[in-house]
């Protein structure tokens, strides 16, 4: 891949930025601030990122951290709980966490903190998942930042690790984020000439995703041809990292991560992505416009990072039985050595 991909998108660390940013405001909020932080399945470094810009610019903000178990059903609840605490801002992890906040910009959740600013992390596609109807000037309450690389990009930097004629993907149908990921793979395959091998996890009684027989779908995608399986941005599937990767080495698929964690713990032979620290600078800088500046969300652009980076797991790849990147891509890559196993899911 032409290392240009890499360096033509230029972006100063939100770090660097924030005592510009936060000597830019007129004063400190009257009141200490109140954040409701909801997560998909605790703790990243997202959340960590984002309360570290926050600490950096001098806000002392009360949080109120929930988590919803991987279950977004919990999330109407948790809003419930938080009525007496009386947010500030809401801040939300993920696509299925945003929109049980937010709902859709058609069809808008209308819970007692419906008029709360809300920031999000994680979201792969906030305009195609209808959370807002631009990135800019996005006529509701809701701003954040983007994790996930374009899609053609990630493509080619599949194609020029190891060329391809088919690929895999396994996926949440009942994720609205995945299924945009979904078409944007087909789209690229078509101009592309190549085929998309596609398996999705079943459902139990209720509609929602379950893991059983993913190793034999996993399976199922290698016997039908691909050359790779793509670990799209999928909050189910970036829960089963410990059943995913191991199955995808089993059956000698290269892995393909849109999501850090996907190589960095998950077991990913290679991944093009922004990192999940750096996402949650970006969206602290944006509660700190609605906090501190005293901006709508509305009229905080929606942004993805500008640098992206390449990670590399040697560890996976000689686990293929020794498929390394090209020479030239460890000049600009980030080499690293997870075992076999995996570990924690993104």
């Amino acid at each position: 891949m032409d290392r240009r991909l890499f360096i033509q998108y230029g972006f100063a660390s939100p770090l660097l930025v924030a005592a510009d940013r936060a000597s830019s405001q007129s004063s400190a909020p009257a009141r200490t601030p109140r954040i409701l932080m909801i997560t998909f399945r605790g703790q990243t470094d997202a959340e960590r990122g984002f309360r570290g810009y926050l600490a950096n610019a001098g806000i002392k903000a009360e949080i109120m951290e929930r988590d919803c178990n991987s279950d977004v059903a919990g999330v109407a609840a948790i809003l419930d709980e938080a009525v007496s605490f009386k947010p500030d801002l809401i801040y939300t992890w993920g696509t299925p966490v945003t929109l049980a906040v937010t709902g859709t910009f058609d069809s808008p959740k209308t819970h007692a903190l419906a008029s709360v600013p809300v920031v999000f992390v994680l979201v792969s596609a906030p305009v195609r998942a209808r959370i807002v109807q631009s990135l800019e000037g996005q006529g509701r309450n809701v701003t954040g930042a983007i994790h996930v690389v374009p899609t053609d990009v990630q493509m080619r930097a599949m194609q020029s690790y190891k060329p391809f004629k088919k690929v895999g993907v396994l996926y949440t149908s009942t994720e609205q984020n995945s299924k945009v990921i979904v078409s944007e793979v087909f789209d690229f395959a078509k101009k592309s000439g190549i085929e998309v091998v596609e398996r999705t996890f079943g459902k139990d009684s209720a509609g929602r995703p379950i893991a059983d027989g993913v190793e034999e779908l996993i399976a199922e995608i290698k016997r039908d041809g691909a050359e790779w399986l793509y670990l799209l941005p999928d909050t189910f599937l970036g829960s089963l990292y410990k059943r995913v990767s191991p199955a995808a080495l089993e059956n000698r698929l290269p892995t393909f991560g849109a999501a850090e964690l996907a190589v960095r713990s998950g077991g990913a032979l290679v991944g093009l992505v922004s990192r999940y620290l750096s996402v949650g600078q970006l969206a602290g800088a944006k509660a700190l416009d609605i906090l501190v500046g005293g901006k709508q969300a509305s009229a905080i652009p929606i942004e993805t990072l500008k640098r992206f980076s390449l990670i590399v797991n040697m560890g996976t790849a000689k686990a293929l039985g020794g498929v390394y990147p090209p020479i030239d891509m460890l000049n600009y890559a980030e080499v690293i050595n997870v075992p076999r196993q995996g570990g924690a899911a993104s």
